[in-house]
C-alpha cells in the first residue's frame, strides 16, 4: 500500500466513536484500553506536522483533569463507602449551602468514584486529541460541504489553535536551549509566554490576511430573499433537531415531539444546507479520496460505539462497575474498546514514515533507488 494521508473526516469519525464508547462505561479497564488504542495508533499513523506533536500534552491534560476531579471529591467531601483510608475534619457551610459539605471522612470508595469518572473524561479528551494529531486541520477545512465552509473555517481555526501553541512553545523552548539558558526556573516562564503569545498574535494576522485575499465572508450573488429563506431553513431545522434530541432521551416528554420532530429538524437542515450550498462557489485542488481504508477506519469507530452501547445495555454492571468490587469485563466489551485498533492496521503509511525509512537506508541504496 502506498504512502498517503488519510482522509482527515475518517480520523474525526474513527475518534468521536471511541470517544463515544468512552462516554458509556466507568470501568478502568475498558478505558485503559480505549486510551491503549488511540496512543497505539497515533504512535503508528501520526507525521512529523505542527498539529500531530501536540499528543503528549493531551496526556498531560488527561492526567490533570483525573487529578483535579480526585481532589474536588476530597475537597467537597460527600464520602461514601465504609473504608474510611483518612478521617479529615469536616467544615461546616451556612444554610444557604446546604448539601454541600467541606473536607470529611475521605473513604476507598469515594476516591475510586472520583477516579473512575476523572479516567473517563481524560479518555474522552484524549481520543479528540488524538484526532487532531493525526487530521490536517486545513485538508479538513477542504473536505467541507460548501454549506459549512464559513462554519468549518471557524471550527477549524479553533482545532489548530492548541497545536500551533505546541509548535510555538516547542520552537521558544529550543531556541533558549541553544542559548545556554538554564531550565526549571520559574522566572524563565515570561520568556516563553511573552514570544509564544507574539507568535500566536502573528500568526492569526496572518489568518486574518489570506482570509481576507479568498474572499472569506463575501455574500456572492445570491439576494437578500435567498439569504432569509436559508437563514430561516438552518435554524428552523436546528431548532427541530433541538427538541427532537431533547424528546428522545427525555423519556417524560410527549412522543410527538421525539422522533417525528427529529427527522423533521433533519429534512430541514438538510434542504437549508442544499440551498446554501448553491450560492458558493470554490474549487478544490487535489480533493482528499475516500477509499476502503477511510471506510473501514471510520467504521471502526462506529463499531465501538455501538458495541459497547450494546455492552452497557445487556451488563450494566460491567460498563459502570460498583466501586466496592472489582470491575469485571466480558468478551463484547473488550471488543467494543479493542475494535478501533483496525484503523491503526488498515490505514496507509503516512508519507513522514516512508522518508524516515528511505533516510535509514545506506547511500549506495538511495542511489540505486
Amino acid at each position: 500500500m502506498l504512502a498517503r494521508d488519510l482522509h482527515p473526516a475518517a480520523w474525526w469519525i474513527w475518534a468521536l466513536g471511541l470517544a463515544a464508547a468512552a462516554s458509556r462505561t466507568t470501568n478502568p479497564w475498558l478505558l485503559a484500553m480505549i486510551l491503549l488504542v488511540a496512543c497505539i495508533t497515533v504512535l503508528a499513523r501520526r507525521t512529523d506536522a505542527p498539529w500531530a506533536l501536540g499528543f503528549r500534552y493531551y496526556l498531560m491534560l488527561g492526567a490533570f483533569v483525573i487529578a483535579l476531579r480526585v481532589v474536588f471529591r476530597i475537597i467537597f467531601g460527600g464520602a461514601y463507602g465504609e473504608t474510611v483510608l483518612l478521617d479529615l475534619p469536616e467544615i461546616g457551610l451556612p444554610d444557604w449551602a446546604a448539601g454541600i459539605t467541606l473536607l470529611g471522612p475521605l473513604t476507598l470508595e469515594s476516591l475510586l468514584a472520583g477516579f473512575y469518572d476523572g479516567l473517563r473524561l481524560a479518555t474522552i479528551l484524549i481520543c479528540v486529541g488524538a484526532a487532531n494529531a493525526l487530521a490536517n486541520p486545513k485538508r479538513l477545512l477542504a473536505a467541507m460541504p460548501a454549506a459549512l465552509y464559513e462554519v468549518g473555517t471557524a471550527v477549524v481555526v479553533a482545532l489548530s489553535m492548541f497545536p500551533q501553541l505546541v509548535e510555538s512553545l516547542q520552537r521558544v523552548r529550543r531556541a533558549r536551549r541553544l542559548r545556554g539558558e538554564p531550565k526549571g526556573k520559574i522566572h524563565a516562564l515570561r520568556r516563553i509566554v511573552v514570544p509564544v503569545m507574539e507568535d500566536a498574535l502573528e500568526r492569526s494576522i496572518v489568518l486574518a490576511a489570506s482570509m481576507d485575499t479568498r474572499g472569506y465572508g463575501r455574500s456572492g450573488v445570491s439576494t437578500t430573499r435567498q439569504r432569509a429563506l436559508t437563514g430561516a431553513l438552518l435554524i428552523t431545522g436546528l431548532i427541530g433537531l433541538a427538541v427532537g434530541s431533547y424528546a428522545v432521551l427525555d423519556s417524560m416528554a410527549p412522543r410527538y415531539l421525539a422522533t417525528p420532530m427529529l427527522v423533521f429538524g433533519v429534512v430541514l437542515a438538510g434542504v437549508g444546507m442544499v440551498v446554501a450550498g448553491r450560492r458558493v462557489q470554490r474549487t478544490r485542488y487535489r480533493p482528499d479520496p475516500w477509499r476502503l481504508p477511510e471506510t473501514i477506519t471510520a467504521a471502526s469507530g462506529v463499531l465501538a460505539a455501538v458495541l459497547m452501547y450494546l455492552a452497557a445495555t445487556r451488563t450494566p454492571f460491567v460498563a459502570l462497575p460498583p466501586v466496592d468490587a472489582w470491575p469485571q469485563v466480558t468478551l463484547l466489551a473488550t471488543a467494543a474498546a479493542l475494535v478501533g485498533l483496525i484503523a491503526a492496521v488498515v490505514s496507509p503509511a503516512t508519507p513522514m514514515s516512508q522518508e524516515k525509512h528511505f533516510s535509514e537506508l545506506p547511500v549506495e541504496h538511495e542511489v540505486a533507488l
